[in-house]
């Protein structure tokens, strides 16, 4: 069994697409959902599925081992970052070599790095005239969407397109693929 924790700092639509993915999977379970964020929106996700949370704060995460204690306390196997703003601390990524992902909303190497997130990368793809965006998912290293790459996924870019346009064609693409990439990763993780 695969257990999985989420982290995220906002909505979690993402979380919940994962969560809903995986709920009749008797080999995967979304376990866990934390958050830096008290009044992010993926707390009531996490109620509403009945997913355990846990709201932490900066200094925790990044300087004490709470979190990874709660991670082994509660046999988590892999962390999937949707929409996790902090950089992740070397004692998690020790504790857990090429078992953290993240999504980013744009194809990286391009658009990536602190303050790279939301409407900000849309925007920066907008204005520099790109005729394509994406999604990138990538396994987590020490440095900001620097990881190895897992997946690409991309779609075109209309001359007439906004950054709120950009986004929903981004949302698309993550709901369709974000999911089922975490199951080829694990399949062949466990082959």
């Amino acid at each position: 069994m695969t257990r999985i924790a989420i982290f995220a700092s906002g909505s979690g639509s993402n979380a919940e697409n994962i969560a809903t993915y995986f709920s009749t999977n008797k080999n995967v379970e979304v376990v866990l959902i934390l958050t830096n964020n008290p009044t992010a929106f993926v707390l009531e996700r996490a109620k509403k599925l009945g997913i355990k949370s846990l709201t932490f704060n900066k200094h925790d995460f990044l300087k004490t081992g709470e979190i990874l204690n709660f991670l082994r306390k509660n046999d988590i196997n892999l962390i999937v970052l949707a929409g996790f703003l902090l950089k992740i601390p070397k004692n998690l990524l020790n504790a857990f070599p090429n078992k953290i992902i993240n999504i980013h909303p744009a194809l990286l190497p391009k658009y990536g790095g602190k303050g790279m997130f939301g409407n900000q990368v849309h925007q920066s793809v907008i204005e520099a005239k790109e005729k394509e965006s994406g999604i990138t998912i990538h396994y987590v290293n020490e440095n900001y969407d620097e990881g190895k790459i897992i997946f690409q996924a991309r779609c075109s870019i209309n001359p007439t397109d906004t950054a709120n346009d950009l986004a929903y064609k981004i949302h698309a693409l993550e709901y369709a693929h974000f999911p089922k990439v975490i199951e080829q990763l694990i399949t062949s993780s466990n082959n």
